[in-house]
């Protein structure tokens, strides 16, 4: 039987996008239900009765915070699939208008679209969806969305593509509970298996805390992972909510647990005495390994080129490492 795909609506949402997507990739995914918020996604595949889509990841605003946080915590929920989906944001207004004075918006979706909100003039207006936006919509305000949006809602388009930056792009998790992942994991290793006569790659993103403090803690914990030859293609933290100074740290590697050396990475780090929680594990992403050229790198800072004859007493560099 069909599972259903609990995601963040109403329908129009980048999450229904990507939750359309993962009914087409998934064998076993089916109907695809709206939630009113991310709480209730979680609550829907904690009760087993589905599973989940969450966004994870924008390449524009980072992780989607309240998201991590709350894969963190939950229990025996895990992701086993990821999808990507291009963002891009249409302003939208409902017909006949009045003057225009707020903007509404999921808060990535205000943090997007900056420089159309300070041209316009607008205030600004949190939503739970951009997708709410649109279905909330009152005859003085704006709503960011995608553009499919407009005819779901019966809106006019005041205007197209206003996010800040062009080649915008969100990663989302698929969540079941954790015994359906490893039986959805185990198809698609036997599928890869058959298909491409191996293994298929994987990738796992794996939350620590590390319950011995002191100096070089956090610095052993890497050089675990690094001893077991294992790429990290990201690495960021997490305060432990109301207790200061602690933190737990969340990396993402090309890699599964199961694979001998990460498996015996993970025992290491439990034989420490650290606590581990696997919060994903899908196929492995083609992705894109540009050069970082000049271009990208942020205002200020140093960095040494070819052409940098000498940077020993030079006053750029003094004071951007405050070295004087």
């Amino acid at each position: 039987m069909a599972t259903t795909l609990h995601y963040l609506g109403p329908k129009g949402s980048f999450t229904h996008q990507a939750a359309l997507e993962a009914s087409r990739l998934i064998d076993d995914a089916g109907e695809c239900v709206a939630e009113p918020n991310v709480t209730a996604i979680f609550d829907a595949v904690g009760r087993r009765e589905g599973w989940g889509v969450i966004a994870w990841e924008n390449n524009v605003e980072g992780y989607v915070v309240p998201n991590l946080d709350a894969l963190i915590d939950a229990d025996d929920v895990v992701g086993f699939a990821r999808i990507g989906i291009d963002i891009s944001f249409d302003a939208l207004v409902k017909p006949n208008h009045t003057k225009l004075t707020t903007i509404c918006a999921h808060p990535h979706g205000l943090a997007q679209c900056t420089g159309f909100i300070a041209d316009r003039d607008l205030a600004v207006r949190p939503t739970a969806s951009n997708a709410a936006a649109c279905r909330d919509i009152t005859d003085d305000q704006v709503a960011l969305a995608p553009s499919v949006c407009a005819d779901i809602y019966g809106l006019d388009v005041l205007a197209r593509s206003v996010q800040d930056f062009s080649g915008g792009r969100t990663e989302f998790l698929v969540l079941a509970p954790r015994d359906d992942a490893r039986r959805q994991l185990g198809a698609i290793r036997a599928q890869g298996a058959v298909q491409a006569n191996g293994e298929r790659d994987f990738e796992s993103i794996v939350a620590f805390i590390l319950l011995n403090t002191g100096p070089g803690v956090l610095a052993n914990l890497l050089d675990v992972l690094r001893y077991a030859g294992l790429n990290m293609t990201s690495f960021i933290s997490r305060p432990i909510k109301g207790n200061d100074g602690t933190y737990s740290f969340i990396a993402t590697f090309d890699a599964a647990p199961w694979q001998p050396q990460f498996k015996a990475a993970l025992s290491q780090v439990l034989a420490h005495g650290d606590w581990v929680k696997t919060l994903a594990v899908y196929p492995r992403r083609e992705r894109p390994s540009p050069p970082v050229s000049a271009w990208m790198l942020p205002q200020g800072g140093v960095h040494l080129d070819d052409t940098t004859t000498s940077w020993n007493d030079d006053p750029e560099t003094d004071r951007e490492l405050l070295w004087k």
